[in-house]
C-alpha cells in the first residue's frame, strides 16, 4: 500500500542524512548537527515569541544573525585550533599520546547548552510554562563546559 503521508518522508529523509552525517563524521558531527539545530530552534522562538508580543523587528533580527554569524566564526575558529594542535602535537613522536580535539566540542557543548537556555526563554516568552529546574540544570551545563574548558 502507498502512503502519501509527507510527514513520513520528511523523517525519513533527516534520519538519512542524519546517519549519513553521523556515520562521516562521528559524535562530533551529530553535536554539530545539534548546535545548528538549536540555532535554528533558537531564530524561529525567538522570531515567534517577538511576534506573539507585538514586538517583532527587523533590526533585532539583523543583530540576531550577526550574533549567529560570530558564533560560526568561533566554532569554525576552534575546529582550525584543534587541527593546528593535533598536527603539531601529533608529529611530536616522543608525546605519549595522540590529539585529535578539545576545543570544538567544547566550544559547541557550551553553545548548544547556551541555545537551548534561549530556546527555554522564548517558550515563555510565548507563554509555555517550564519547570524551575530547567533553566538551573542549562546553566549547569554551560557551567560544566566552562570548567571543563578552564574559564571557570
Amino acid at each position: 500500500m502507498e502512503n502519501d503521508n509527507i510527514f513520513i518522508w520528511i523523517k525519513a529523509a533527516v534520519v538519512a542524512v542524519a546517519s549519513a552525517f553521523s556515520a562521516a563524521f562521528g559524535w562530533m558531527g551529530l553535536l554539530f548537527l545539534a548546535w545548528v539545530l538549536c540555532m535554528e530552534l533558537d531564530w524561529i522562538s525567538g522570531s515567534a515569541a517577538a511576534a506573539a508580543k507585538g514586538k517583532w523587528s527587523s533590526a533585532v533580527a539583523r543583530a540576531g544573525a550577526w550574533h549567529k554569524a560570530g558564533m560560526i566564526i568561533v566554532v569554525v575558529v576552534a575546529f582550525v585550533t584543534d587541527k593546528v594542535v593535533s598536527v603539531s602535537l601529533n608529529n611530536m613522536e616522543w608525546l605519549p599520546f595522540d590529539y585529535k580535539f578539545l576545543v570544538f566540542p567544547v566550544i559547541l557543548v557550551w553553545y548548544i547548552f547556551t541555545e537551548l537556555g534561549s530556546i527555554a526563554e522564548n517558550a515563555v516568552e510565548m507563554g509555555a510554562p517550564i519547570p524551575a529546574w530547567l533553566p538551573k540544570m542549562l546553566e549547569a551545563g554551560k557551567d560544566a563546559a566552562d570548567k571543563l574548558s578552564g574559564t571557570k
